[in-house]
């Protein structure tokens, strides 16, 4: 199968941005990229006028409940809804029933990837049902192909658990990620601890849940070594924390939601259950100081934290309804009406960023290379609707308006699909 991409403009070391570039692909390697007209015949054209070419999307942070709550989420709809996102790569939190803590449940989470366009790769848990109390067999978990180990959403507080991963998983230089929240002080609460949890007269998730946790997984970081990675970080204060344990040398990572950049508390003032997630939505100052991490480097990637959820998990009473936003297919949506973020910055922190952080191999736009690839519009309208929301989570803010930029195709794996509104022809 040969693919044509034509007048795309990529976005790669070695490119000039402002040129466009005629790209064919090969039975799922690029075979030439030039800025002139490639005239070898192909099955498929696509008509990348106004379009960036990247390297494929990865996000690190996704749940998609399966297996077990497979009504929530399976593996085949959370990567249809991968892909029309951008995304040829997701890794999958262990938060399933059961959870991923053995051998035989990361082997089924992979077990099909040969046919898949997105590849899924799962995070180990830590511990044991990722309940927090005994270590689950990393070693084998990572033969099994584990690429990292977290307990999800459900936070270590254990210091002498986090003490023993860090080391335990120094024998094969494996990755420690952990959402961090010290639990005892957010228990019972329902959004970010302000003005408006007061004025709305719900119990608050303070700023110092998370500012603890952090402070005390680096100071076990420093006692132990190893690296760790903190997975949602949501405040201005976490930020500081991190950038100042990246300037002492320690080996330390992170990521932020992009709910996160987008939405603050104030958004909670309707009710609306699709802006309860965890960790919860803050203030504007956190906001502008998340974009800020972003900008200088502290924050490594952008994730999705897709938390798919039923009607029934969610049209209750604030109070009762269960955290989570579904977010794979409008994340590029979200981050590209954000001014502060430059196009190449957001492309990195989705792409080969986090890939590096989770030891997968660099994706490179060059000839021979395997074709790993998304096509996106900053500037494409859309909606995202019932016909066109691939997950089975109903539980988003986006439903039923109208979007601007959009992923419009990726290739990967041999695989492919793309928008209609880029395919320019057909051949056989």
């Amino acid at each position: 199968m040969k693919i044509k991409i034509l007048n795309s403009r990529i976005i790669a070391p070695g490119f000039d941005r402002q040129a466009e570039y005629h790209l064919l692909v090969d039975n799922g390697k690029i075979q030439k990229i030039s800025e002139q007209i490639i005239s070898t015949e192909a099955d498929i054209e696509v008509d990348g006028s106004g379009c960036y070419l990247s390297a494929g999307w990865c996000d690190m942070r996704a749940n998609f409940c399966d297996p077990g709550l497979e009504h929530k989420e399976d593996l085949e709809s959370g990567a249809k809804a991968a892909a029309d996102g951008g995304f040829t790569a997701v890794a999958l939190l262990p938060n399933t029933q059961p959870a991923l803590d053995s051998k035989e449940s990361i082997r089924y989470i992979r077990g099909d990837n040969r046919d898949r366009l997105t590849q899924l790769y799962p995070i180990g848990a830590v511990t044991v049902g990722t309940k927090g109390d005994d270590l689950a067999e990393m070693i084998d978990l990572r033969k099994a192909g584990a690429i990292a180990f977290t307990d999800g959403t459900h936070p270590i507080t254990n210091s002498g658990i986090i003490l023993k991963a860090l080391q335990y998983l120094q024998q094969f230089d494996g990755l420690l990620m952990n959402y961090p929240t010290e639990t005892s002080l957010v228990k019972g609460g329902q959004m970010h601890e302000g003005i408006n949890s007061t004025m709305l007269g719900m119990k608050g998730m303070p700023v110092l849940a998370e500012e603890m946790a952090i402070a005390r997984d680096l100071r076990l970081l420093r006692y132990a070594g190893g690296k760790i990675h903190f997975s949602g970080i949501s405040a201005a204060s976490s930020v500081e924390l991190i950038r100042q344990a990246k300037a002492e040398g320690l080996a330390v990572s992170c990521d932020v939601a992009v709910a996160q950049l987008v939405f603050t508390d104030n958004d909670l003032l309707d009710f609306d259950t699709n802006f309860k997630v965890n960790p919860p939505l803050r203030s504007e100052a956190d906001r502008k100081a998340l974009i800020s991490g972003l900008t200088d480097g502290t924050i490594d990637a952008i994730v999705s934290d897709h938390q798919p959820q039923d009607t029934e998990s969610k049209k209750l009473e604030f109070d009762l309804a269960d955290f989570g936003m579904i977010s794979l297919q409008t994340l590029f949506s979200s981050l590209i009406g954000i001014e502060e973020l430059d196009i190449s910055l957001i492309v990195e922190k989705i792409s080969n960023s986090p890939k590096k952080i989770l030891g997968l191999p660099e994706v490179k736009i060059e000839e021979g290379a395997p074709a790993d690839l998304t096509l996106f519009s900053p500037v494409h309208k859309w909606s995202f609707k019932e016909e066109n929301n691939y997950s089975k989570g109903v539980n988003s803010p986006f439903l039923n308006r109208e979007l601007k930029g959009k992923a419009v195709g990726v290739i990967a794996n041999g695989l492919f699909r793309f928008d209609e509104c880029v395919m320019a022809g057909t051949n056989g």
